[in-house]
């Protein structure tokens, strides 16, 4: 007997095995253990400004990497694990990239689901947006040059800070954000509500509908480049592509990477590696290329 289709052409089973990026590359346990090994060189050889508060709560902190001079524009990292997961620690590798091209970076920390649901999760993310806006100057950074990035769910956070009415938010500029890379994010938080995930992230159709990018309109003309690997799941590469459609039909500048040979965690190599195509259109973004 066949299962029940409960998403698009997925049973329960298969579209858990869609959304499974650690079953579905089981030397996944290397590229973290690689990450680690090279943040600890990182942070040893950049002078970072390390758990900085942008907020109330002990996870509302962030780590600042300086330009080596300024003002230099800013790039904000977003981190991924299904919003349940990781630390903006095990990030610190991205600094050589983008510190050695001439940018300051800032990786972002964030209460996890469940401890606090998606709504807070995202306001937390703006909010850290609000304070690299009010003190770039002070880490040699250009408050006129934000820049975002994230992989996973950092990039569906990528396109909710693109989504922002920050004058409503914040009373900060439309322009706040002047380019993005989600990296193999997930945009329609429909089928993520529908498999194994949400057994800890319990969304609700309210949350979903509030917090899918594909739903939300950009605010402003600021450019988005969706990066996605070409050996990543179905529903990976269909998450970049609808985002792709939906955005580029209310006339945003859209750009798909898919990077061919590259699974969910190969994809954060390439982003680390300051010549690969990925990264080199970052750069060109913010001008540093």
């Amino acid at each position: 007997m066949n299962e029940e289709t409960l998403y698009r052409e997925y049973g329960r089973a298969a579209l858990d095995a869609q959304y499974d990026n650690r079953a579905a590359v089981p030397e996944h346990v290397e590229h973290h253990a690689g990450w680690t090994r090279d943040c600890a060189a990182a942070r040893g050889a950049y002078a970072g400004r390390l758990d900085v508060a942008y907020g109330a709560s002990a996870a509302e902190t962030l780590d600042v990497f300086p330009a080596a001079g300024g003002p230099a524009p800013v790039q904000v990292f977003f981190h991924g694990g299904y919003w349940m997961s990781r630390d903006k620690g095990d990030f610190s590798f991205l600094a050589p990239a983008f510190v050695d091209a001439g940018a300051a970076l800032v990786v972002v920390n964030y209460a996890l689901i469940p401890a606090v649901g998606m709504d807070e999760l995202v306001r937390q993310c703006r909010l850290s947006l609000a304070w690299v806006h009010g003190n770039a100057a002070s880490f040699g950074g250009d408050a006129r040059r934000i820049f975002v990035s994230g992989h996973s769910a950092g990039g569906h956070l990528v396109a909710m800070m693109m989504a922002t009415d920050w004058p409503a938010f914040a009373g900060l500029p439309r322009d706040l954000v002047k380019g993005g890379c989600a990296i193999s994010g997930v945009f329609d938080l429909e089928p993520v509500r529908l498999c194994y995930l949400d057994d800890t992230l319990g969304l609700t159709p309210a949350q979903v509908a509030d917090n899918s990018p594909v739903r939300l309109p950009p605010t402003s003309d600021a450019p988005l480049i969706l990066a996605v690997g070409g050996d990543e799941s179905d529903e990976f590469r269909r998450q970049s592509a609808d985002l792709d459609a939906a955005w580029s039909e209310r006339g945003a500048p859209v750009q798909v990477m898919e990077r061919p040979g590259l699974n969910h965690f190969t994809i954060l190599a390439d982003f680390a590696d300051r010549e690969s195509p990925l990264t080199q259109a970052v750069l060109a973004q913010m001008g540093l290329a």
